[in-house]
């Protein structure tokens, strides 16, 4: 049996095995992402990220969650991709154009070095168009708009940065069964792709507290285009600045929604946990 070559990563602890394709050729992406992801009969992650040539930017990303389902996009992966490239000589670039399922992203790589490296990414405009995203609503952009779980309202607004969130504003964050109610937000019929939903709490104009369920996936300690997508949720509502802090339970972001450009730009680190065969 052929051994597989990988580099384990993380962004704000949301975990990824990523394979170079440059080098290695995965025949069943989506099986290989069901076996490396176990986090106890596997090496255990998030997902699987192949990092491949591209066409059309200086590298492509591909993506799998847990559960063996490709995903548009990852804002954390692609800090990790970028930083995986410039470390391992796929480019020797610093500013680098990122090919997605959610079309093309830019990467800034800042200071750091082998094992840790602060990262900016350029994750494009928000969609909030409600067909776009895709929910089913009344009205567009949805906003603030109630859904019941369980017999409780919950008051949502949906927001896609390539894949589609939910994000709702509560307190006590911290005391939330995601496991239970999760997966009732991710599956629920007015997501005709399922959803990620984000569990937010306001601490300040500048602040957020989040918990994610990734569809896919489950909870996860962070999720980036979760945290962009929330933080112009926020903006949306009326709760906070457009530049924020958001605490994840992996780490810290930064995020700003420019006005200028109506873009949205993640900041956090990308770190290398171990390489290793398998």
């Amino acid at each position: 049996m052929a051994k597989l070559k990988f580099t384990k990563m993380h962004g704000a602890g949301n975990d990824y095995i990523y394979v170079n394709g440059f080098t290695q050729t995965i025949e069943n992406p989506s099986e290989l992402a069901l076996a490396v992801s176990d986090r106890h009969f596997g090496i255990g992650s998030d997902g699987l990220v192949l990092i491949l040539p591209s066409e059309k930017a200086d590298i492509r990303m591909q993506m799998f969650n847990s559960d063996g389902s490709e995903a548009e996009m990852c804002g954390n992966a692609s800090r990790c991709v970028g930083k995986y490239a410039f470390d391992n000589g796929l480019t020797n670039k610093t500013e680098i154009s990122l090919e997605t399922k959610a079309g093309i992203k830019y990467i800034s790589l800042l200071e750091g070095d082998a094992k840790a490296r602060k990262v900016t990414v350029d994750m494009g405009e928000p969609i909030l168009d409600a067909e776009t995203i895709p929910v089913v609503a009344d009205k567009s952009p949805v906003l603030n708009i109630p859904l019941t779980i369980d017999g409780k309202e919950w008051r949502m607004t949906c927001v896609s940065m390539g894949n589609p969130h939910a994000v709702t504003f509560t307190e006590g964050i911290k005391d939330l069964d995601l496991p239970v109610i999760g997966p009732k937000f991710e599956k629920n019929p007015i997501f005709p792709r399922k959803t990620n939903t984000e569990f937010i709490e306001v601490v300040d104009r500048k602040t957020l507290n989040m918990r994610v369920w990734e569809r896919g996936a489950g909870e996860t300690l962070a999720c980036g285009t979760g945290a962009c997508a929330s933080a112009v949720a926020a903006v949306l509502n009326g709760f906070t600045d457009r530049k924020v802090t958001i605490h994840l339970l992996g780490g810290d972001l930064q995020v700003e929604w420019r006005e200028l450009d109506n873009r949205v730009y993640m900041t956090g680190e990308a770190v290398t946990v171990f390489e290793g065969e398998i």
